[in-house]
């Protein structure tokens, strides 16, 4: 088997070498020459193996999300086929679970600890954060496998989130991109909130920018065949689209974001707090408090890069954060490149005069020159020291500073360390800094440290047409501040490793959480206290909690966790501490430059993750050798979302990766079926294998005519047709015209009647339902014993009973000449299921016995292989089939079911080799099962 296992993620996700990830792109070269026609018909014939389902289940319990994936791939080739999974999570995720099952063995993985190399200068090469639209950062998990021909592969994938409240909701966001029409596809979500839910909204699907082809932006409320049932405490929301609802939404099968935003019940000032088995979490929000003033800096990057859309979109985004400043509020503007440009050389009043002023300087600043970012940080940062100093504030105030860039230091101080120590010396932690980054060139890893080291966020923004609300959304976030120098207290003899307790804000419609660890005392309350400042006032707020756990009901998640071994009862609680702990942990490492201190951090980090079981920068994942699997999926894997902490295994890349046996990567992939076939202008080929013969025949019948291609519709109870469209011969032909295959059409009767109608572009399945499939998408569906495959652009199966198969190959042309068209080739797979007394122009030959003779006055000689004559050259030798005896000569001939050639005896006189005349295989209409060989005698439908 190769295995291949991937995650482009930035910190603090990434296991393994963080270096900066290739472009996938990069390995691509377009080459501009034609490529030959049989080469173009393998590439057309390489398809993928199909996604059969596509499940993904989310548990929400008191914030902290439990998700996972599940996958299923079909490999309905005659070869070994590579597939790859693809899944988008959350940057914020920890991966917590990847389990692959392969025919009947199960890969399973266990988290390690990642050995050191060169010195762990990790911190210097991180990946990429990829973001999915300007605030929410998305990574990419990819697992690329080799599945055996005819043979299935389940992915399951898991990670675990907390959400964090914006603007008085939280978002929680499933990836539903499985790039192709899904017979299968559910999205379920469980929410549970002791507290009880205010709110809950599902949006319409959000399409990536890069890959959406929908046209869900412009349709309001939730995607079609969601159902939402609420009550106080718990939401169910399950999203199941039908193939043709998938069709509607994305026609390429590529859906897009699902979300679902909700907000809780709060009653208490303090906040809620939750105690379970020895760990607890504090949920701090307060709500109507009055907001506090903000001295407030806008740096804006005027550079040359900012050129364009960029530079527009962000002053029409700072022409609308200006009007929102409240009276209170102080504001400076500073532009920078090469120089530094400041409007006053002191914060101001929100009048409407410096307002305007404000967007007149603002308007009037041109792109030039290069990107001095520690120039401009320390100016902002003096004007707002400078104010506060010579300022008697009587109010409490927030001093902030919204840094925003597109590009890299280029002009004055350029070395990233310095910068940021020049920074966070001249804050002195009383100024937050918050970065937005604009574009794919920006040092994101620059801004994001500024922030982490300045009581700051950071965001990326997309250049885009809503870059602008991007700015203005994240404006929302910070524009009203409630409470400054929070800090949270609880008694120290009865607490151990609480997560951060200090926070230097609090916003509106943001939350502050923390979690610890109870010591193992027998005491019956926690007490918590809060103090803080609030405008002209300072905030003390107590409360005594009790201690006995809450109940938990067993099936608030749905189901079941499956048991491990030796693991403990799953609780949300005690994962939620270890995210925010590991979160913590990792933020204190990106920021430290002490060797000594940097190497303690890790060593902290790594044991909390192998213990905890996320995958971090410091631990790797190890895939046991496979074993074979003595359970049913659903009893083995099929675990809930919410599970707790038990995960049946957790994965991803590493430098250690250990798998099992390697299967070899199969070569060719090409397609191979049955000989017997129908293709081309059109070219018949019977195949003979008892007799090791192969007979092949041509029929040039008339555009507009409707061929019986099988017809055993009083046995089986299947019909196949299949009607000529006309095209020219090619001027060096010796034909008047060509005839191609425009539709094939099969009727299945028994058990129940369906109707199946394939061209080039579509399939129309009608049966109890009625559903059109495109073909430029993989899918597969089926019911009461009939099965549809479609493998885009390349083919569609039919499998009846599952003992009858049929293969319509699909033939495009990009350009095509006069004498070519779109058309179809017919192949029988499979024909166990067809009666003896099968009929048709291929139907005939079913189960019958052929073989070759030689003229009386030849020697005798075997037959069974080619004679000594070259192709072409008169021969003598006879085939006997059917009680007919028909001249043949032996042939190469080019088939179009992706062998290049087919060695065949050619009957140049097809009228001696069927039964009865051309006519007797017209058919009155698509659907017509009737023969005129008494083998059928219902003409309707």
């Amino acid at each position: 088997m190769i295995l291949l296992l991937g995650l482009c993620l930035g910190l603090p996700l990434c296991a393994g070498s963080l270096e900066e990830p290739r472009s996938w792109g990069d390995t691509l070269e377009q080459v501009g020459v034609r490529v030959p026609r049989q080469v173009r018909l393998l590439q057309r014939l390489k398809t993928k193996p199909l996604m059969t389902e596509f499940f993904v289940k989310s548990t929400i319990i008191s914030r902290y999300a439990f998700t996972t994936v599940s996958c299923q791939m079909m490999n309905r080739a005659s070869e070994d086929q590579e597939t790859e999974f693809l899944m988008q999570i959350p940057a914020t995720a920890f991966i917590t679970n990847f389990t692959m099952l392969i025919g009947d063995k199960v890969y399973q993985g266990e988290i390690t600890e990642r050995e050191k190399k060169n010195g762990d200068k990790v911190e210097e090469k991180r990946n990429k954060t990829t973001g999915d639209n300007g605030e929410k950062g998305t990574e990419t998990f990819r697992a690329s496998i080799v599945i055996p021909s005819k043979d299935k592969a389940v992915f399951l994938l898991s990670y675990e989130e907390l959400l964090q409240r914006r603007l008085g909701k939280y978002e929680h966001v499933i990836s539903v991109r499985p790039q192709q029409l899904v017979g299968r596809l559910t999205v379920e979500v469980n929410i549970l909130e002791s507290s009880g839910i205010t709110s809950l909204e599902v949006l319409p699907l959000h399409n990536s920018r890069q890959k959406g082809s929908g046209r869900t932006e412009d349709i309001a409320g939730p995607p079609p065949s969601t159902l939402i049932n609420q009550n106080e405490t718990f939401a169910k929301i399950i999203f199941k689209p039908s193939v043709v609802q998938q069709a509607r939404i994305a026609q390429n099968g590529i859906l897009g974001d699902f979300i679902i935003r909700y907000d809780v019940n709060r009653e208490q000032n303090i906040g809620d707090i939750q105690v379970l088995n020895g760990y607890f979490v504090h949920y701090f929000a307060p709500k109507d408090l009055p907001p506090l003033p903000k001295n407030v800096v806008f740096v804006l990057d005027s550079s040359a890069s900012m050129v364009g859309t960029k530079l527009r979109q962000t002053k029409d985004a700072l022409f609308t954060i200006l009007h929102d400043l409240r009276p209170q509020d102080r504001f400076s503007i500073i532009g920078f490149s090469n120089r530094i440009k400041v409007w006053k050389d002191h914060l101001v009043s929100v009048t409407p005069n410096n307002i305007r002023d404000g967007k007149v300087y603002i308007h009037h600043m041109s792109p030039t020159g290069g990107t001095d970012i520690n120039g401009a940080l320390q100016r902002a940062i003096r004007l707002l020291n400078n104010y506060v100093a010579h300022n008697d504030i009587e109010d409490r105030s927030v001093s902030l500073i919204i840094f925003l860039t597109d590009g890299k230091p280029t002009v004055g101080e350029t070395h990233t360390l310095k910068i940021l120590n020049n920074t966070k010396e001249a804050a002195r932690g009383q100024i937050c800094i918050f970065t937005i980054g604009i574009g794919n060139d920006v040092d994101f890893k620059l801004l994001e440290k500024l922030s982490l080291e300045n009581c700051g966020l950071t965001r990326r923004v997309h250049e885009e047409e809503d870059a602008g609300s991007q700015l203005i959304g994240f404006y929302d976030e910070i524009r009203t501040p409630l409470l400054s120098d929070i800090r949270v207290d609880y008694p120290p003899s009865l607490v151990e490793q609480a997560t951060r307790t200090l926070f230097p804000n609090y916003f509106n419609g943001s939350e502050i959480i923390i979690a610890g660890k109870l010591v193992d005392r027998k005491m019956d309350r926690l007490h918590v206290e809060v103090t803080a400042s609030n405008s002209k006032k300072f905030v003390v707020l107590k409360t005594d909690v009790p201690l006995e756990p809450p109940k938990v009901e067993n099936d608030a998640t749905g189901s079941t966790r499956p048991k491990g071994d030796g693991e403990e009862d799953p609780n949300h609680l005690k994962r939620l501490w270890s995210y925010l702990t590991m979160k913590e942990l990792l933020n204190s490492w990106l920021q430290s430059d002490d060797k000594r201190e940097k190497e303690q951090l890790r060593q902290k980090a790594q044991a909390l993750a192998v213990n905890s079981r996320f995958l971090t920068p410091f631990t790797s994942m190890k895939l046991k050798k496979p074993a074979l699997q003595t359970k049913k999926l659903e009893e083995s894997y099929g675990m809930s979302a919410a599970m707790g902490p038990e995960t049946v295994t957790q994965s991803l890349q590493g430098s250690n990766l250990q798998t099992g046996p390697a299967l070899e990567k199969p070569y060719n992939p090409r397609i191979k079926v049955s000989k017997t076939s129908a293709d081309g202008d059109p070219h018949f080929v019977v195949d003979f294998p008892s007799n090791k013969l192969t007979v092949c025949f041509n029929i040039d019948g008339q555009p507009g005519d409707i061929l019986r291609l099988v017809s055993d519709h009083m046995d089986s109870g299947v019909t196949v047709n299949g009607a000529l469209i006309g095209a020219p011969a090619p001027p060096s032909g010796h034909k008047k015209q060509r005839t191609y295959f425009r539709t094939i059409t099969i009727l299945v009767n028994k058990p129940n009647r369906s109707y199946l109608e394939i061209t080039p572009h579509r399939v129309i399945l009608d049966g109890e339902d009625r559903l059109v499939l495109p073909c430029n998408q993989s899918i597969v569906v089926g019911s009461r014993g009939l099965e549809v495959s479609v493998f885009a652009n390349a083919n569609v199966t039919v499998t009846i009973q599952d003992t009858i198969a049929f293969v319509i190959l699909i033939h495009l042309y990009k350009k095509p000449a006069p004498y070519q068209r779109d058309h179809l080739g017919f192949y029988i797979s499979s024909s166990k299921g067809l009666s003896s007394s099968c009929h048709g122009l291929l139907g005939q030959f079913l189960n019958q016995d052929a073989r070759l003779t030689e003229e009386p006055d030849q020697p005798s000689k075997n037959t069974t292989g080619p004679p000594l004559p070259k192709t072409g050259e008169a021969s003598g030798t006879v085939l006997k089939v059917k009680g007919h005896q028909v001249p043949v000569v032996w042939k190469q001939r080019k088939i179009y079911n992706g062998e290049e050639q087919v060695d065949c005896w050619f009957a140049r006189n097809a009228a001696q080799l069927l039964d009865g005349e051309y006519k007797d295989y017209l058919a009155a209409h698509p659907f017509d099962s009737e023969t005129s060989f008494g083998l059928g005698t219902s003409r309707g439908l």
